[in-house]
Parts: structure tokens; C-alpha cells; sequence
């Protein structure tokens, strides 16, 4: 079978995608990848076939001019910024782009990040089955539990519930620039939809999210095409990323970064340096990404490599702690390395895994605007002093290596888009 893949033009999702497509590819299909031109480097090098769309549109670099608005934000602005500005424009100029490529392409089946809200209108209306992928936390739209872009503890209350709701109807007015974006196409091209229902064109074949299901808050009212699989990692097909391992001094290590798109508080940079300088019995490796300036940051410890970028995974592996933005992606790197996390959530659904994190009892988490130097070394000391946080790191390593999350998700698509098949030839 042919598979298109496509996702957001960012590392933390595509890393989780196209790892899943090479295993789709493993398995004897055939697979090409949909994409902005700069996508087309982290494609290329998981050895994948790319087709660029929207090329005049967004030439190479224009992700990162683009996305570079979110950088310096944090909290609830980044969704405003993201909802509000950055996806209703890419999404319709996608929408006047992908559907002559996919239909020229002779994709029998697409698999979608769900980051790219409505992109599935191409495909929909193309006749085309597609699945769902949430490479980011997934929202929970019942109320049972708060959605991701908030940290608020899981309680099974009432009053907890009615909050909850209240969460889910605040996003549903961020998104009324994109449903204004969307709604066009879908007359255009004669979709009936209900845009009450927000999950109205969510994929009926399978939603597959790579968050393990016992990393989550307990939610049993799913409805029957939602899947937790767990990571898609396999520690292949990326980019190399050069570092100088040569200064690694063997003292524990502590991998300290705040991902690749909500990165650039300089604020942030320089009291997690200013915290670890004091700590001279371990190493600590910073990774500031692209938009915040070494420069800027002021002295580095003697204690502290700073880079802009690192090789995350392996570094994971020597590391004892992780200061984390609470990404998902790298959130569930360091549990499949078994270490446990200081989370410093800043926007997007960080604040939801940042939750997770410690209801989970693997780290603990700190909000931006409660962030010191002093409550960053208290939480830094707490983990690293209390053992029960590297044995739940342990466990998630376990459960992780045993869930096999690229296997499940390939193994769910192939079974929904077979299962279509019949049903359709029926």
C-alpha cells in the first residue's frame, strides 16, 4: 500500500513521524512525505521519499521566521499566536496547494499529525481514508480531565469537572480563526459538516496518540477509534548533531533544554545557569536551540556545555536528571531512558504533560512565573535526592520498552485502512 505522511514543520513532530513512516516503510510499503521545503532535510535524512507543497508560499527558512513568533511567548499567548495567526494562514494556503499534490501522488491512505488541524479536509475530500496521529498530548474533549494547555491537577470532582469544560469552551474560542480558514474549502468542495462537533472531522478509522496510556490521567470514555500506542522512537534516521563528548568529565549529568520552538526566554536560560553553577558535583549540558543567543545568557559555569543543539537521545542515556520544558517528545525520550525530569513548562501542551509528570511521580514541575533560582535548585535537590522518582523513571522505561509504540501504531493503521478497505468494497 501507498502511504502519505504529513506533519507540522517542527522537530518534535516530525521526529515522532517520520520515525513511524520508516516503520511503515520496513514493513513493505511504500511511503512519501508531505511537506514545506524545509521539512525536506529531517525527511530526507530518515531516508524517506518528500514532496514539497506550498513551495512559493514558504521557501526554505520561512518555519523558522514563522515560528519564530511563538519564541519569546509563553502560557496561553503561545496558543493565541499559534491558533490565531500561524495556523489559519498556513492552513489556507495548504488548502489552496496539497489537494492537486496528494491527488497526483496515488497515496491510497493518508496518516496526519493532528498539529495540522484540518488538513484532513484535502484527503476527506479526495475520497482518501486517513488516520490520525497526536504527537503532542492529546486533548481530552469530555471534561473528565483538564485539556493539555493546562497544568491543573486531574481531581474527579464535580467542581473539577465544570472547569474542565470551561478549559475546552476558552480553546474553542482561540480556534475561531482557524475554523474560519477551514470552513471555505469544505463549502467549496460540497463537505457536509457538523461545525458544532469539534472532533467532527477527526479520523473514524483510528486516532492514535504515542503518549502510553499509563502516562496519562485515568480516562476510560474514549470513543472506540482512539489508541494509545506509546513513542515513536527507534534512535535512527535523524540528522547527526555534532558535540564535544571529549568534555564530558563522568560526574552525573543533568541534560537541561527547552525544546525547539517555545525557546527563547532568555530569562529562563540564565537561572537555570545561575542554578547549576552552584551545584559543582555534576555536569550539566544546555542546549538553547536557535532563538536564544549564547551571547546573551551571560557567563557559563565551568560546570555547563552549552550548545544550540544537541544529540538528545544520548545524551539522555548518561543522564541522571532532566530539565525539561515538558515537550511530549522529550518527555518521553528521558522515560524511555528511565530519568526522571524538573519540568519548566512554557506553552502549547506542556503545562498538561508537566502535570503528568508529577502526578506520575516522576519530577516535578515549576511554573515560568513562579521560576527562581532558588526554587529551581529546591526542586533540582528534591529529585535527585529522593530515589522514588528514578524508580518511577525506571518503570516508564519498562512499560515503554515493552509497549513497542511504533509497532502498535503501524499495526493500528494498517488494520483501520484494511478494515475501510472491506467495508467500503462492501
Amino acid at each position: 500500500m501507498k502511504f502519505g505522511f504529513a506533519s507540522l514543520p517542527v522537530a518534535g513532530h516530525l521526529n515522532p513521524m517520520t520515525a513511524l513512516a520508516r516503520k511503515q516503510q520496513s514493513r513493505g510499503n511504500e511511503v512519501v512525505f508531505f511537506g514545506v521545503p524545509d521539512v525536506e532535510p529531517i525527511v530526507r535524512a530518515a531516508n524517506l521519499n518528500f514532496v514539497p507543497f506550498c513551495e512559493k508560499e514558504y521557501p526554505v527558512g520561512s518555519m523558522t521566521e514563522i515560528y519564530g513568533r511563538v519564541a519569546k511567548l509563553h502560557g496561553e499567548d503561545v496558543l493565541r499566536c499559534h491558533v490565531g495567526e500561524i495556523a489559519p494562514a498556513f492552513l489556507k494556503t495548504a488548502l489552496g496547494c496539497f489537494p492537486k499534490k496528494l491527488a497526483a501522488s496515488g497515496v491510497e491512505a493518508m496518516v496526519l499529525d493532528m498539529g495540522h488541524t484540518f488538513l484532513q479536509l484535502v484527503p476527506l475530500s479526495l475520497g482518501i481514508p486517513y488516520v490520525h496521529i497526536s504527537n503532542s498530548l492529546h486533548i481530552d474533549l469530555s471534561g473528565a480531565t483538564p485539556a493539555c494547555i493546562f497544568s491543573w491537577p486531574y481531581e474527579n470532582t464535580p467542581e473539577a469537572f465544570a472547569k474542565n469544560i470551561e478549559g475546552l469552551k476558552k480553546i474553542g474560542g482561540y480556534c475561531a480563526q482557524i475554523l474560519a480558514a477551514a470552513r471555505p474549502y469544505a463549502e467549496k468542495v460540497g463537505l457536509q459538516i457538523d461545525w458544532n462537533n469539534s472532533s467532527a472531522t477527526n479520523s473514524k478509522l483510528a486516532v492514535i496518540t504515542q503518549t502510553p496510556e499509563e502516562f496519562d490521567f485515568p480516562i476510560s470514555n474514549w470513543p472506540p477509534q482512539f489508541h494509545y500506542a506509546g513513542p515513536f522512537h527507534d534512535d535512527e534516521g535523524r540528522e547527526q548533531v555534532p558535540f564535544p563528548w571529549e568534555k564530558l568529565t563522568g560526574k552525573p549529568l543533568i541534560y537541561a533544554s527547552l525544546g525547539t520552538l517555545v525557546n527563547g526566554l532568555d530569562h529562563v536560560y540564565k537561572i537555570i545557569l545561575e542554578t547549576v553553577g552552584k551545584l559543582p558535583e555534576i555536569q550539566v549540558v544546555l542546549s538553547a536551540g536557535k532563538n536564544a543567543k549564547p551571547e546573551d545568557l551571560g557567563s557559563v559555569p565551568s560546570n555547563t556545555i552549552l550548545v544550540r543543539s544537541a544529540p538528545q537521545i544520548e545524551l539522555l542515556k548518561r543522564a541522571t536528571l532532566c530539565i525539561t520544558h515538558a515537550g511530549l517528545n522529550t518527555t518521553l525520550e528521558a522515560l524511555g531512558q528511565g530519568v526522571p525530569m524538573v519540568a519548566i513548562p512554557i506553552g502549547y501542551d506542556q503545562p498538561g504533560v508537566a502535570a503528568r509528570i508529577a502526578y506520575h511521580g516522576v519530577g516535578e514541575f515549576v511554573e515560568v512565573g513562579d521560576l527562581t533560582a532558588e526554587r529551581l535548585s529546591d526542586l533540582i535537590q528534591r529529585v535527585q535526592a529522593n530515589p522514588s522518582y528514578r524508580e518511577r523513571g525506571r518503570y516508564f522505561q519498562k512499560v515503554i520498552a515493552e509497549t513497542r509504540g511504533l509497532q502498535v501504531a503501524a499495526d493500528r493503521i494498517e488494520q483501520a485502512v484494511q478494515m475501510n478497505a472491506v467495508l467500503t468494497a462492501k
